[in-house]
């Protein structure tokens, strides 16, 4: 592949969806902070059904395609992610995932070696939380890969060997200033009805199996018997509302747990709150952890992921082992009933958020597009 050395490099980034989540998140802070000299992104996404972040990744530029539709199973996507390598110069593709990785890495073995992109996987969340079938898949094929990226050592060692020993850890950040400048405690607080005297615990999840809301909404329902003054509330959405929704009210608890589905403003919702909960059963390493982080506000978290490499126990919060609604409860009624706890475990989250910096992270993933390319 050919190009001149004024030509930016080009990165297109590949993905199954780009709904409201920490992995589309990190696409965008991504695209805010790439060098815009040296770079040209673009990303290519399989359902069609997913485009909440579309508008916010156009805003910076970045071009998106659909290479999907609304069916479960098309796998016209490969050639149709095949057409857009070839018609264009794409120096690197940038895949998020096992499943998307495996369908990349088959349509790079096709297309000639003199057009043939650089393949980058990042693996967002431990091996055991996708399919067996697409483990299996991914299993067969990452040799290929000429850089395998992991968001947290965790899910490097989850990785099988030698998988796990040719991976790398990076770390990705967020845009802590501009963050910390969105931050409306008062606001917030007045518009979900929470007085000065409640302590309000926010969680930022979708509605999903693996986030463990059963476990969190019985540990609410225990913390609310024993501190009238909790408040609980979560952002996200998914598929498992009405479920959930049911389970709350069983559970007593009424408008003390709160749904409030999908807010672009999630980290601003988190800003007002007093406590910041995980109850995840997998995890990678979590974009919302990371701003609760930046933001000052404790965490109280499973240990599940990389959650305990950024949240040491005691320090920037409380660390509980996952699938323990009774461990969940206790660390969220201690940090609940303790104010000078509050403030001292916020003051360590404040000091772990400054180390989460997206231009760095940015930088270090272009560093390693240059490297393959040999710019």
């Amino acid at each position: 592949m050919s190009s001149g050395p004024a030509d930016p490099i080009r990165v297109l980034h590949l993905v199954k969806g780009l709904e409201a989540g920490g992995l589309e998140e990190l696409l965008v802070q991504a695209a805010r902070h790439r060098d815009r000299t040296a770079f040209a992104y673009e990303v290519a996404h399989l359902l069609g059904s997913h485009v909440a972040r579309v508008p916010d990744l156009e805003a910076e530029g970045v071009p998106v395609t659909c290479l999907h539709g609304d069916r479960p199973v098309d796998p016209r996507w490969l050639g149709r992610l095949r057409r857009l390598v070839l018609d264009r110069p794409i120096h690197v593709v940038h895949a998020h995932a096992p499943l998307v990785a495996s369908g990349a890495r088959a349509v790079l073995a096709t297309v000639p070696a003199r057009q043939r992109p650089k393949l980058v996987v990042t693996l967002h969340n431990q091996w055991e939380s996708h399919h067996v079938a697409v483990r299996a898949l991914d299993r067969a094929t990452w040799r290929r890969d000429d850089a395998r990226l992991t968001v947290s050592e965790a899910v490097r060692r989850s990785l099988p060997e030698p998988a796990a020993a040719r991976a790398t850890t990076l770390v990705h950040g967020i845009d802590v200033a501009e963050l910390r400048s969105r931050a409306d405690r008062t606001g917030v607080r007045a518009e979900l009805g929470v007085a000065d005297h409640e302590v309000l615990v926010a969680t930022v999840a979708n509605l999903r199996g693996t986030k463990g809301y059963p476990d969190l909404i019985e540990a609410a329902a225990e913390v609310v018997r024993h501190h009238p003054e909790a408040r609980f509330a979560s952002v996200g959405q998914g598929p498992m509302l009405a479920e959930l929704e049911a389970a709350r009210h069983q559970a007593g608890l009424g408008d003390r747990f709160r749904f409030l589905g999908y807010r672009p403003d999630a980290a601003r919702i988190v800003s007002g709150a007093d406590v910041f909960c995980l109850s995840s059963h997998h995890e990678g390493l979590p974009v919302a952890l990371m701003e609760a982080l930046a933001l000052g506000v404790p965490v109280v978290a499973t240990d599940v992921g990389g959650i305990a490499e950024l949240v040491h126990d005691g320090e920037q919060g409380l660390v509980v082992p996952p699938h323990r609604p009774d461990r969940l409860a206790e660390a969220l009624g201690a940090v609940v009933a303790d104010p000078a706890q509050r403030a001292r475990l916020a003051e360590g989250a404040r000091a772990r958020g400054e180390e989460l910096d997206a231009g760095a992270a940015t930088a270090a993933v272009e560093a390693l597009y240059r490297r393959l390319v040999g710019r």
